[in-house]
């Protein structure tokens, strides 16, 4: 046999014990996935939805800005006008995917929790009126809606991700600030207590 025969040869063998090595260590690690999927308790283990997860609000103490804006009707608000109010700014877009998928959310909360002095604010990060229009009522949204054409909310609030929503007590003190998609059973553990006491 010829050394160029035993050199293939030696090369094929090695390739081989590669190939066995690979094969070996994926078919451990397939046997470690059998064995940690019977473990007791793991079938009850399920898969995050994704409507179940949600930004964290994080607390923060300082005062509102001074704030006046245009809504939807035409009319200049300001923030200390809703002063005796609990009141949730979101910073929002018609074009913004999370801002679409919360807005439900919101909408729900605000129907369930007005009565307790609650008062949503939601700024629309400079789309046209008619625009910003149409996305309310396809969304129901009974609360105010403000229009924000140069993004003045957003400098304000030094935040230009969106959605981003602050929250502002009685005593016109933001005091929950986030950035994303928030869920209902969020709200009500961050913000709801807020409401306590109207």
């Amino acid at each position: 046999m010829g050394k160029r025969t035993q050199l293939r040869l030696q090369r094929e063998h090695q390739k081989r014990k590669i190939y066995i090595a690979v094969a070996a260590g994926l078919g451990l690690i397939a046997l470690a996935v059998i064995v940690l999927m019977l473990l007791p308790g793991a079938e009850e283990e399920q898969p995050i939805a994704l409507n179940e997860i949600s930004s964290i609000p994080i607390e923060v103490n300082y005062p509102a800005a001074e704030l006046a804006m245009e809504n939807l009707q035409g009319q200049t608000e300001s923030l200390a006008d809703y002063r005796d109010k609990v009141v949730l700014v979101n910073n929002w877009a018609t074009w913004c995917p999370p801002c679409k998928a919360e807005m439900p959310t919101l909408v729900e909360f605000y129907n369930d929790h007005a009565h307790e002095g609650l008062m949503i604010i939601a700024i629309e990060a400079g789309e046209p009126r008619e625009q910003v229009q149409s996305f309310v009522e396809q969304f129901q949204m009974p609360f105010v809606v403000w229009l924000d054409p140069g993004g003045k909310a957003l400098n304000a609030f030094k935040n230009s991700s969106l959605p981003n929503s602050y929250v502002i007590d009685r005593t016109g003190t933001v005091c929950l600030a986030w950035t994303g998609e928030i869920n209902r059973e969020t709200l009500e553990k961050y913000v709801t207590p807020l409401l306590a006491g109207n």
